[in-house]
């Protein structure tokens, strides 16, 4: 991972604060956690089946214990208490007609290191350039005494659209939104806000050009409009932006929560709400939108991970090969409690939320494919924190479960066993031990997992608990090949390597 602290990259970021002129105060980095406020978790929560096979039980020092606040933060949903200023109805639209050709398809993972892609980057030459911006843009006083602007982005055909916004300068207090409609859900970044992303994305290693590039969340559908206030005594001619690209979805994320569509996963796929033992798990995991430097869209899975004194620190796992660098993690939004609401149901639960407003990437390594980050927005009310496994290897016939997103649909769930340790390297892994191997390999008695999947935990139960032992690389299984293995990036590794830092900065 690129280390904030080398000359170069120090250079960079003074070079890149001279460009942006952008207000001192404001939100805040999002990396200190805010205090729990009392809500209910939705719906029961079951008590922890026994070990599906008897197992030693290591010592406490070998392991973190999942936490279950039973009240957490408030939550933070897509809305975040944003309020669009009513400048849509002046808005000029932005025109994009059909995708030539649609190439991206919801296919099974084949190969290790495969995230699931959703969206293709389109360029926007209407708003190529601040200048060819500034010429769209319609100002208005503002029902705050503020000046405000918009431009409504539609991309025909789009199952939704999020926009790359290159910010080179804004005024004092100056404040973007975005939103699918003024009465929708809206999405707000202040001036402050946008200096700290720039920031973590050039000491990230970014170039200038993605470390300023803001990327909107997605509303479900074919138009997403970007909103730009001001103080009123703010200079228009300081507002500095563009739009040179978005993010055409090619297929919507939540295709599989509508009930009149097919579900996208392969059908020997089994709902977690059929195996309600494991919805402690499901509450810790989440779906994960995110953009890549070249603007296209995919979809991956993480898990959220309790730390040694359960501070509530939203401390979150995914694979290396869905987020390797913070200009990625800047991008992220998650989606939780998207399960279906009974076994076999269509549709999502009620509680299914959205989480914008990225991520800041600890520790990221090829060697076990793992991504480490922390939330900048809080998870909603209800989660848990997962636990976490690190002291002696297991044997091979250790039972294991994932609870993922495969092809991005509601949560599903597949029970294993691990066949052996495995060395990986591109698209192949070779069988090891567990002196040598940084992977664990499975195999599958239940479900399989597929695109969409990758970064998702495996679990191993001990005693009357669950707890993470890796994340998902990838593999050959499908529900045409159920028998084909998968590797799991070995987590215990990563902890000692760099992850106890931060889940367990005294051992």
């Amino acid at each position: 991972m690129p280390s904030p602290s080398s000359l170069h990259a120090r250079a960079r970021w003074a070079s890149l604060s001279l460009l942006l002129a952008l207000a001192a105060c404001g939100g805040g980095s999002g990396s200190s956690t805010p205090e729990p406020t009392p809500a209910p978790p939705p719906g029961p929560v079951p008590a922890p089946s026994p070990a599906p096979a008897p197992a030693p039980t290591p010592s406490g020092s070998d392991r973190i214990e999942p936490y279950d606040p039973g009240a957490t933060q408030a939550v933070q949903a897509t809305k975040q208490g944003a309020q669009a200023a009513a400048a849509a109805q002046d808005a000029r639209t932005v025109a994009l007609g059909p995708l030539a050709a649609t190439s991206v398809k919801a296919a099974a993972l084949v190969d290790p290191g495969t995230p699931l892609q959703i969206g293709q980057a389109r360029s926007v030459a209407d708003t190529a350039t601040p200048e060819a911006t500034a010429r769209l843009l319609r100002w208005q006083p503002g029902a705050r005494g503020t000046q405000v602007a918009a431009l409504r982005f539609v991309a025909e055909g789009a199952h939704g659209v999020r926009l790359g916004v290159l910010v080179q300068a804004l005024p004092e207090g100056a404040v973007l939104r975005a939103y699918g409609t003024p009465q929708g859900d809206v999405v707000q970044i202040s001036a402050r806000q946008l200096q700290e992303l720039a920031a973590r994305n050039a000491q990230g290693g970014a170039d200038e050009t993605v470390a300023r590039t803001w990327w909107s969340p997605d509303f479900g559908g074919a138009q997403t409009t970007l909103e730009i206030e001001v103080a009123s005594a703010a200079d228009i001619a300081a507002v500095r932006l563009s739009v040179p690209r978005l993010s055409h979805f090619t297929q919507a994320p939540q295709q599989a929560e509508e009930a009149l569509l097919p579900k996208a996963a392969g059908s020997c796929n089994v709902d977690v709400a059929c195996r309600p033992e494991y919805l402690e798990q499901s509450r810790s995991v989440a779906r994960m939108l995110f953009v890549r430097e070249d603007g296209q869209t995919y979809l991956c899975t993480g898990t959220l991970m309790n730390d040694a004194s359960s501070s509530g620190t939203p401390y979150f796992l995914s694979a290396n090969h869905c987020v390797g660098t913070q200009a990625v993690a800047s991008t992220l939004t998650t989606d939780w409690f998207l399960r279906a609401p009974g076994c076999g149901a269509a549709g999502t639960t009620p509680a299914a939320t959205r989480v914008a407003g990225g991520a800041t990437l600890l520790y990221a390594a090829a060697r076990t494919d793992t991504a480490f980050m922390r939330l900048n927005n809080p998870p909603p009310a209800g989660i848990v924190y997962a636990g976490s496994y690190f002291g002696t290897p297991l044997q091979p016939g250790a039972a294991l479960a994932d609870v993922h997103h495969p092809a991005g649909d509601p949560q599903k769930i597949s029970l294993g066993t691990l066949q052996r340790y495995s060395v990986c390297g591109g698209s192949f892994c070779s069988s090891s031990d567990a002196t040598e191997g940084t992977y664990l390999t499975l195999n599958w008695q239940s479900g399989v997992v597929e695109g969409g999947s990758s970064g998702s935990a495996a679990f191993v139960t001990l005693g009357q608990r669950r707890y993470v032992v890796g994340q998902l690389l990838g593999g050959s299984s499908s529900c045409a090949v159920p028998t084909g293995v998968d590797h799991y990036g070995r987590f215990d590794l990563s902890y000692r390597e760099a992850i106890k830092n931060w889940l367990n900065p005294g051992a």
